[in-house]
C-alpha cells in the first residue's frame, strides 16, 4: 500500500509536495509544476531515504504521472535535504539536473569525491575552541549524510542572466548567498509569485554557516541578498520549509532586524573581555542545543556574526591562546582607524 501523501495545489499550478526528512524540520517542500503537454518541473527532491523514494512513488502514482514525465529536476541549493533525491529521481526519469554553477561546486566541495568539509569542519571547530567531546560527534554527524546525497546528478547550470521556464512560465532566476551559496530562488513579476528555497523561510530564521573553503563573509552575503529580495513585489513565496506564506517584505525586513540584534548580543559578550569563538556560541544558543546537528549549526552561525563583527571593524582576532585556540576581542571606539577626511 502506497504512503498517502501530503500535496496541495496552488494559485499557477504549483504542487507543493511535503518530503519527509529526519528531525528537527521534518519535512522539506518540494514543488512539482507541470506544463500544457503534460511535462513536470520538480524543483528540490528532497534527501535520498527510503521513506522520500516512497513518497516520490507515491505523488506520482496520485498525479497519474510516469517517471518519464519528468523533464527537469532544479536544485535551489546543494543542502541533502534539497539535493539529495535529484540524482536517484535522475536515474530513474531521464530528467535534466539544473542548478546554479557556485552551488555545484558547493556540492563536490561538500559531497564529491574530492570533497574536504567532513576532515576540515571538526578542526576549524576545535581551532576556535569547540570540546573534542563535541567535535567528534560533528564527524560523525557529517558521515551521517553521504547516503543521502548518492547517487551524485550530472548537472546542467541555470544561467541566471536569462529567464528559466518552467510550467510555461518565465521565471527570473536570483543567485543569493549567506544560507548556501549559490542559492537559486525564481521569481514570476506578472503573478508576483517567488520559490525562495530557504533564502526567505516563515516562523524559522534561516540558517547562516562560517565553513572552511567556502564564503568568508557569509552574514554579510545574506544580508545583501535579503536586502535584494525585499525589493521584489511578491504576492505570495513558497519557500523549503513550513507552509507558502504572504507579507514576504516584512519576512525579509524581520530577519534583517534578527541578524542585527544577535550582532548586538555578540558584541556584547565581547565587551566583558575576549572569547573563543565556542564560547560566544555557547551564550548565544545554550538553550536551543541538544544534539550534534544542532551544534553544527549553531557554532557555523556563530562564527558567521563574528566574521561580520570582524569585517565592521567591532572585533578582532587575537591568539591563538595556549592549546591553539583563536579567540576574538571587542575592538573599542578608540582603536578603530580614523575615517580619512
Amino acid at each position: 500500500m502506497m504512503p498517502k501523501t501530503n500535496m496541495t495545489t496552488w494559485e499557477g499550478g504549483i504542487i507543493q509536495f511535503s518530503v519527509p526528512m529526519a528531525p528537527p524540520l521534518r519535512q522539506v517542500n518540494s514543488y512539482i509544476l507541470p506544463d500544457r503537454n503534460g511535462q513536470l518541473t520538480v524543483i528540490d527532491p528532497g534527501p535520498h531515504t527510503p521513506e522520500a523514494e516512497a513518497a516520490w512513488e507515491a505523488v506520482l502514482q496520485e498525479l497519474d504521472c510516469s517517471w518519464s514525465t519528468i523533464r527537469d529536476i532544479v536544485v535551489t541549493h546543494h543542502h541533502p535535504d534539497h539535493y539529495g533525491l535529484a540524482g536517484w529521481l535522475q536515474a530513474r526519469s531521464g530528467g535534466k539536473v539544473w542548478m546554479s554553477e557556485r552551488a555545484h561546486e558547493e556540492a563536490r566541495l561538500t559531497w564529491g569525491a574530492e570533497g574536504m568539509l567532513n576532515e576540515a569542519l571538526p578542526l576549524f571547530f576545535l581551532r576556535y575552541g569547540m570540546p573534542e567531546d563535541w567535535v567528534q560527534g560533528i564527524r560523525e554527524h557529517l558521515e551521517s549524510f553521504l547516503p543521502q546525497v548518492t547517487p551524485q546528478p550530472e548537472v546542467a547550470y541555470i544561467n541566471a542572466a536569462e529567464p528559466f521556464i518552467m510550467g510555461n512560465r518565465k521565471w527570473k532566476p536570483l543567485v543569493t548567498g549567506g544560507h548556501a551559496p549559490g542559492h537559486l530562488s525564481f521569481y514570476h513579476g506578472g503573478s508576483g509569485l517567488i520559490l525562495c528555497g530557504d533564502a526567505v523561510l516563515p516562523q524559522i530564521s534561516p540558517n547562516v554557516s562560517l565553513q572552511p573553503g567556502s564564503d568568508p563573509q557569509p552574514l554579510r552575503t545574506f544580508l545583501e541578498g535579503l536586502r535584494e529580495l525585499r525589493s521584489l513585489r511578491v504576492t505570495r513565496a513558497f519557500p523549503g520549509h513550513r507552509e507558502p506564506f504572504t507579507g514576504f517584505t516584512e519576512r525579509a525586513d524581520s530577519l534583517l532586524r534578527h541578524h542585527e540584534e544577535r550582532l548586538e548580543q555578540a558584541a556584547a559578550l565581547l565587551a566583558g573581555g575576549p572569547l573563543s569563538g565556542f564560547a560566544v556560541c555557547e551564550a548565544l544558543f545554550r538553550s536551543r542545543v541538544s544534539s550534534a546537528h544542532q551544534m553544527r549549526f549553531a557554532m557555523s552561525e556563530a562564527l558567521a556574526h563574528l566574521a561580520e563583527l570582524v569585517r565592521r571593524e567591532r572585533a578582532e582576532v587575537t591568539g591563538p591562546e595556549p592549546g591553539g585556540v583563536t579567540m576574538f576581542a571587542a575592538v573599542t571606539q578608540a582603536a578603530r582607524p580614523a575615517a580619512d577626511e
